[in-house]
């Protein structure tokens, strides 16, 4: 399990996992060695492009403030993905932004090799949890979990690490 900083009573982080409608979000209790809440924002089909990028935004801001998340991570596109999603490069953008305009005192963003140095393991140890359900952190419901939402919630763990 994930190291908690010295000093600090109560961590709440955001884990992310964007996709080009969809962007799955994981909300973890460091404090209790907990996942408190995975859910998907979905962007309206209805909205032009810079609309969606500005739905995006301010529901992550929200979901921030509602929860009172200190530190967030996004788990983004893998530097030689071979079929890269424009849409999803721009939205895990927006999400650095959101980041980097909120109060958070920290935050990653990075491809799985750097999800998984920040929860202390290897990406050949990683990607098992992700890929076959390998439940190593002992995260109840791991199994019934997407792909996406493993990621967002490995992000999550990761981002106590930030």
């Amino acid at each position: 399990m994930a190291a908690m900083p010295m000093g600090s009573d109560e961590l709440i982080t955001m884990g992310l996992r964007a996709a080009p409608k969809i962007v799955t979000f994981a909300i973890y209790d460091s404090t209790e060695q907990n996942v408190l809440n995975v859910e998907d924002i979905v962007v309206p089909a209805a909205f032009e492009w810079p609309q969606a990028l500005k739905y995006v935004r301010g529901n992550v801001l929200d979901i921030m403030r509602e929860y009172g998340v200190v530190r967030a991570g996004v788990r983004t596109s893998e530097p030689v993905a071979q079929r890269p999603s424009v849409d999803r490069m721009q939205i895990e953008g927006v999400l650095q932004e959101a980041f980097a305009s909120s109060t958070l005192e920290a935050y990653f963003a990075g491809p799985i090799s750097v999800m998984a140095a920040k929860l202390g393991m290897a990406r050949t140890a990683v990607l098992p949890m992700i890929k076959q359900a390998r439940n190593d952190l002992d995260v109840e419901g791991w199994d019934q979990l997407s792909e996406a939402r493993r990621e967002a919630v490995l992000c999550a763990i990761g981002a106590v690490n930030a």
